[in-house]
C-alpha cells in the first residue's frame, strides 16, 4: 500500500518534535511536511540536531498542506485549530488536534475554561474525542479527532474500571508532571533555577484540564462526577504520574480490584496492570506509548488508590496521537509504537 503521508503543524513544539522522531519509524507513514510559524525557512533538524538525517525538511507556514496530505496533525495553542480542522475536512485530509480544541462537549465549558468561543461550532458535531482504550469504536470514520490532554489520559486509564463498574464516590487526584508538559515556551516556573530542586503543586483546584477529566469519568459512570484535581510540577524532563484517591461505595480488597483491572485492560498493548505490591514508576515508562497502572486498596479508609504512569509526550500526546491515527487507517494500533522503556 502507498505511504499515509502526514504534515505536522507545530512541528517545532515538544509534542510536534515527538511526533517527528515517532513518524520517522512508522512502515506506513512518510512525514511530508512540517510547518512552524517560529522557525519557518529553517531545516527542522537545525532546531532539533537529534532530527539531523532523520529529518532535514524546511520548515514553512503550512499554506497548501491540507491538499498534499492524508493526515495533518496539528500541535498548537488553543483557539488555533478550528481553521486548520475546517480545511483538512474540506481537502479530504484527516485532521488529528493535540491541542485543546476539540476536547470538551460544551462550548460554554471551553468558554469558561479557555477564555474563547468556539468560531466554527458545527466542525465539533464531527470530532471524536478518543481515548483508543475506552472510545475507539467511536473512531471509525472520523474526520476530526480530539487527542485528549496527558493528565486527563493518566486519570481516565487509572479510574475507568471503577467508574465503569460505578464503584467510586469523591475522588482526589494527585497528578505529577515534568516540565516539558508546560511546552516549549519558557515561563517563570519553568525557568530553571525556579523548578530545578524544586517541587510544588499549581493551578490547585483550577487547572484547565479538570473539565476534560470530568467529562471522560461521567460518561464512564454514567452519572455527573467531580472531582479535586491538584497538578504539581516535577524537576524532571518528561512523565507523568497520577495518584488518584477514589472513596469505594462497598469495601473491596486489592486483589478483588486487580482482578477487575486485569480482566478491564485484557488484549490491552498499551496498558500494563502491574503485579500486586508493586506501584507504577515514571521510569519504566520513559520514551513509550504505555500506561502502567498500579492498584492498591487502603481498606482502613475505605478507599482505593490507583497510581498510573506515563511519558506525558508519548502516551499524553504524540504516541495516542498515531494510536489514534493508526485506528483511523486501519492500521493495527502498535504500529510505529514500538519502544520499549530504557531500564535506566
Amino acid at each position: 500500500m502507498d505511504k499515509i503521508k502526514a504534515g505536522i503543524i507545530g512541528a517545532t513544539g515538544y509534542a510536534g518534535a515527538e511526533l517527528v522522531r515517532l513518524l520517522s519509524r512508522h512502515p506506513h507513514v512518510q512525514v511530508a511536511a512540517v510547518s512552524s510559524v517560529s522557525f519557518e525557512g529553517k531545516k527542522l533538524s537545525e532546531v532539533y540536531p537529534s532530527l539531523y538525517g532523520v529529518c532535514d525538511m524546511t520548515l514553512t507556514d503550512g499554506e497548501g498542506m491540507e491538499r498534499e496530505c492524508d493526515v495533518i496533525f496539528a500541535s498548537l495553542p488553543h483557539g488555533l485549530s478550528e481553521e486548520w480542522a475546517d480545511k483538512c475536512v474540506k481537502a479530504g485530509a484527516k485532521f488529528i488536534d493535540l491541542g485543546a480544541d476539540f476536547r470538551l462537549d460544551s462550548a460554554e465549558e471551553y468558554a469558561k475554561w479557555y477564555g474563547k468561543e468556539y468560531k466554527l461550532p458545527a466542525l465539533h458535531l464531527q470530532s471524536v474525542y478518543c481515548i483508543p482504550e475506552l472510545h475507539r469504536a467511536a473512531l471509525k470514520g472520523a474526520n476530526i479527532v480530539g487527542n485528549p490532554g496527558c493528565y486527563p489520559t493518566s486519570v481516565a486509564l487509572a479510574l475507568a474500571p471503577l467508574m465503569k463498574a460505578d464503584m467510586a464516590g469523591g475522588i482526589v487526584v494527585d497528578s505529577k508532571s515534568g516540565v516539558t508538559g508546560s511546552g516549549r515556551g519558557l515561563s517563570d516556573t519553568t525557568h530553571y533555577p525556579n523548578c530545578n530542586e524544586a517541587f510544588s503543586p499549581y493551578k490547585v483546584a483550577s487547572h484547565r484540564h479538570t473539565p476534560e477529566i470530568e467529562q471522560t469519568l461521567s460518561k464512564l459512570a454514567g452519572h455527573r462526577v467531580k472531582i479535586t484535581f491538584v497538578p504539581h510540577l516535577l524537576p524532571l524532563n518528561r512523565g507523568i504520574i497520577s495518584t488518584c484517591y477514589a472513596d469505594l461505595k462497598n469495601p473491596a480488597t486489592a486483589r478483588e480490584l486487580f482482578d477487575m483491572y486485569n480482566e478491564f485492560y485484557a488484549g490491552e498493548k498499551f496498558v500494563r496492570i502491574m503485579p500486586l505490591g508493586e506501584c507504577a514508576n515514571l521510569r519504566n515508562v520513559r520514551m513509550s506509548n504505555y500506561c502502567d497502572i498500579s492498584v492498591h486498596a487502603d481498606e482502613h479508609t475505605g478507599r482505593a488508590v490507583i497510581v498510573a504512569a506515563i511519558d506525558n509526550m508519548v502516551k499524553g500526546a504524540a504516541g495516542q496521537a498515531i494510536q489514534n491515527m493508526n485506528i483511523l487507517f486501519d492500521l493495527d494500533e502498535g504500529e510505529g509504537l514500538d519502544y520499549i522503556p530504557p531500564a535506566f
